[in-house]
């Protein structure tokens, strides 16, 4: 990148109201003895966090000064944000700039109490004067700038400046949000380059890995997935995400035992955590205990009431012990959060069906078709249940909707292919049988694996 360019963006000069405006200095150092002279003891205290004491200091200091002492306003407008008073901070900030308006540090505290407030707007023009007053190109001013530059849409602009900080800086940090950023455009493949590239000057971070591990199972590569949380559990065995990812695709693997392992470790260090619970709750679904599984869930629904995958997966355990009632509640208030994913409503046109609500069952597979008109399952459910009810045409119909899929994937699930084959030829015979064993998708929730057809979401 072009740093002059960047410096000559900044047509409109003013560094807009929340970096005050120079002004003369007021004071003359023959009227006050030196403003600096206790700022070591400032500084020792706030090193070793003491932050009452430092507090006391400065509020000493900046009475004997008139509120002259920079650095003393400095280090409070420090620790005021890191108390969360972000907007007492951001004044002290301010202050330090109207005492020394050359010192680029001012500007970049100022710019970055802006950031914490949400006025990534006045933040991006902040870090655009402190651009203009650094002497050298500085790493952190353009990873900023893109950080600022992604909160308000400008992608292209924000891309620019990480690029640019990667180069500078080389830092872990600059590379993960350039990596978010390819995400953001899902251009996947570049994330992992990203991702490769700060691993090779990172080889023992824990958290790269796992961020990749993550990424390549959204991509379906579980194998390269579990190389990489597998690094990360090598540099670091209580790694939460790293379990919790690595956890989720043994489980996905049927490897319930296993996975269990993996979640155990992860409850030590998060016992609160809906997303843990959900999966453990799964596990012990494959396992076939289904009280056990009902009890998780339930726990990982009270930590996180709004999450839908959780409730999709109430649902699912309650059908298959027959609560039919409670199925539908369930799935009915995933379906508000998620109203958008095909296996719910079929699962909710299951527990429709054996509530004898013939008409709205056959709506809920018309909607889970509309949804996702290549979903298998769908198709196979939906014949068997029109078997069931003896409309034998319209069964047929969507059993050669089925094969056309079945055409397009090479592996389709065994058990899936075995209850289409025995739906065909009950409709070809026309005969009315007892409906076929319905094939509902196994979900697990997290941060890290949605449900087996879905991808997984980062911790």
């Amino acid at each position: 990148m072009n740093h002059s360019n960047l410096n000559g963006s900044i047509a409109n000069r003013r560094v807009i109201s929340a970096v005050s405006r120079p002004q003369p200095n007021l004071y003359k150092g023959s009227e006050f003895p030196p403003v600096e002279s206790r700022n070591w003891l400032i500084h020792s205290r706030y090193v070793r966090k003491e932050y009452e004491i430092c507090k006391l200091l400065i509020a000493d200091e900046l009475e004997k000064s008139n509120g002259y002492n920079e650095y003393a306003n400095y280090v409070l407008g420090l620790i005021l944000r890191q108390e969360g008073k972000i907007q007492d901070s951001l004044e002290y900030f301010q202050k330090c700039h109207t005492l020394n308006p050359q010192n680029v540090e001012n500007v970049k505290q100022v710019a970055r109490s802006l950031f914490l407030l949400g006025r990534h707007q006045l933040a991006i023009e902040a870090y655009l004067e402190a651009e203009k007053l650094a002497q050298s190109p500085d790493a952190n001013i353009y990873q900023n700038l893109g950080e600022c530059c992604i909160r308000v849409g400008q992608l292209s602009k924000a891309k620019e400046y990480l690029n640019c900080a990667v180069q500078l800086g080389k830092s872990e940090e600059s590379y993960v949000s350039l990596a978010e950023l390819y995400k953001l455009q899902d251009d996947l493949k570049s994330a992992t380059e990203i991702y490769n590239a700060a691993l090779q000057l990172y080889p023992s971070s824990s958290e790269l890995y796992t961020a990749l591990g993550l990424l390549y199972m959204k991509l379906g590569e579980y194998q390269l997935a579990f190389d990489k949380l597998g690094s990360a559990l090598a540099h670091d065995p209580m790694c939460t995400k790293a379990l919790l990812a690595a956890g989720s695709i043994i489980q996905n693997s049927e490897e319930y035992d296993v996975a269990l392992a993996k979640y155990k470790v992860a409850a030590q260090y998060l016992p609160e955590s809906p997303s843990l619970w959900n999966n453990v709750g799964m596990c012990f679904f494959g396992k076939k205990k289904y009280v056990a599984a009902i009890s998780c869930l339930k726990r990982a629904n009270y930590l996180a009431p709004l999450d839908w995958k959780i409730l999709y997966n109430l649902g699912l355990v309650h059908l298959y012990t027959k609560q039919y009632a409670s199925a539908f509640n369930f799935l009915s208030a995933s379906i508000k959060f998620q109203h958008k994913h095909a296996p719910t409503f079929m699962l909710l046109a299951s527990a429709l069906k054996n509530l004898d609500d013939v008409e709205n069952a056959c709506k809920a597979y018309e909607q889970a078709i509309k949804l996702d008109p290549e979903d298998a399952a769908v198709r196979v459910n939906y014949a068997a249940y029109l078997q069931s009810i003896s409309e034998t045409h319209r069964g047929l119909e969507q059993m050669n909707y089925f094969r056309k899929i079945a055409q397009k994937i090479p592996r389709l699930d065994k058990e899936l292919l075995e209850i289409a084959k025995t739906v065909t030829a009950s409709l070809t015979r026309g005969i009315v049988a007892q409906p076929a064993k319905e094939v509902s998708v196994n979900a697990t929730n997290d941060e890290v694996l949605q449900s087996q057809t879905m991808l997984p979401d980062e911790v």
